[in-house]
């Protein structure tokens, strides 16, 4: 494969997966196409495990570490269809933009381990220690990490790219995320005798301004702490003519490395205990949500929603590869951290295997009306990751 090749088919590859939809829990179509490319660029072996995640794999000649480059396979549904300039399923490209929905994020950039990683085996000629996996996971954008679970115990790599969009920089952390579910729990009357009930929204909105009083831990390369309201229903709802008997509200918690469940519900349960102490009729609890997801194959996938912040350090020997790499690819990339959550909260916050992330485009554009990839950055992404591969195979004995 020369390199006007990988370009090329780097790009009808980039296209042919945007014009095929893959919603979460929706992956099929577009993993079986994976897996007949993967076939057809000759990889030793592809599979589909039990979520539905695609992987395959290319042997070197000898043995040596395994480097998975994982990229996620599901996009977000298309909305405010009548404020996007072109057909969200396209994949056609116009100057340098290759359209549709999931081209950045991130279908750009798993064609492009999918090629790039294929470039790297025909011009090694697979003399190589080592062994390369890629693969497309399922159920990330409502589920980040829980399929990668099965993909890392399969696979045990030991090292892993993350193919989010990056600007072709290399990122080296993220915080972490999780969904913090508050409940009060009141006493139904009709709102005509609202004193022989108690209130649970009033009770959140007591609990809730307590928690206003809390203040953000920051943690340099991964920013603040946050701790948001994102959600919040009463019981019954609608509620004519009803005192509400329970009030649920949802926090979006930002994570920095080593907050865990414990400690970040611990303030909270103090504040509820302090105000239970306060008030004989206040009832709450706090807990992380915790939920399922049915993949299209019919596997049920379940978790806490808590994804952890993982980071590394500038200094550390494959973080200065993979660094090195890049810079030699031109472009004078950076060092940087994600400011959202990926598959990364799995591979590096709770399995530690070394992962680093790389991938075409800037972060602002996944979700966004009129999505697209720029042609150059997805050629470029290509080559990177066959970059990254070589660098992160290099041995002593290499």
């Amino acid at each position: 494969m020369t390199i006007k090749e990988l370009h090329e088919k780097t790009v009808e590859l980039c296209g042919r997966l945007i014009r095929t939809p893959s919603y979460s829990g929706d992956e099929q179509a577009v993993a079986k196409l994976i897996a007949d490319e993967m076939r057809a660029l000759g990889y030793d072996e592809v599979r589909i495990d039990s979520c539905g995640s695609v992987i395959g794999c290319l042997r070197g000649s000898r043995p040596g570490p395994k480097v998975l480059l994982d990229g996620h396979i599901d996009t977000v549904p298309v909305q405010d269809l009548e404020r996007w300039s072109f057909e969200p399923f396209c994949g056609t490209v116009e100057g340098d933009k290759l359209r549709g929905r999931g081209a950045s994020d991130m279908k750009g950039a798993v064609a492009a381990m999918i090629t790039g990683a294929a470039y790297f085996a025909a011009q090694t000629d697979r003399d190589f220690a080592g062994e390369i996996y890629v693969a497309g996971v399922v159920f990330e954008e409502l589920f980040e990490g829980v399929a990668a679970r099965r993909i890392s115990e399969t696979v045990r790599p030991d090292f892993v790219i993350i193919g989010e969009a990056s600007d072709l920089n290399l990122k080296i952390g993220q915080r972490g995320r999780a969904e913090i579910v508050l409940e009060t729990i009141g006493r139904p009357a009709h709102s005509s005798n609202p004193e022989k009930g108690v209130n649970a929204v009033k009770k959140m909105m007591k609990l809730l301004a307590a928690l206003e009083d809390y203040k953000p831990r920051h943690r340099e390369g991964l920013g603040v702490a946050i701790q948001e309201l994102t959600d919040i229903i009463s019981y019954p709802y609608p509620g004519a003519s009803v005192v509400p008997q329970r009030c649920v509200a949802t926090l979006d918690r930002r994570l920095l490395v080593g907050d865990t469940p414990e400690t970040v519900l611990a303030p909270i349960r103090e504040v509820i205990d302090r105000l239970a102490a306060e008030d004989p009729q206040f009832s709450a609890k706090a807990c992380i949500r915790e939920e399922s997801k049915v993949c299209y194959t019919g596997e049920t996938i379940a978790a806490q929603r808590f994804f952890p912040a993982w980071l590394y350090s500038e200094e550390d020997d494959f973080v200065v590869r993979c660094f090195e790499a890049l810079q030699e690819l031109g472009g004078d990339p950076i060092l940087t951290h994600y400011s959202f959550c990926t598959n990364g909260s799995h591979y590096a916050g709770e399995a530690h295997i070394p992962t680093v992330g790389y991938g075409p485009m800037p972060e602002s554009l996944a979700h966004t009306i009129d999505e697209y990839v720029s042609v150059s950055q997805l050629q470029k992404a290509a080559e990177g990751y066959a970059a990254l591969i070589a660098a992160l195979l290099r041995t002593e004995e290499s």
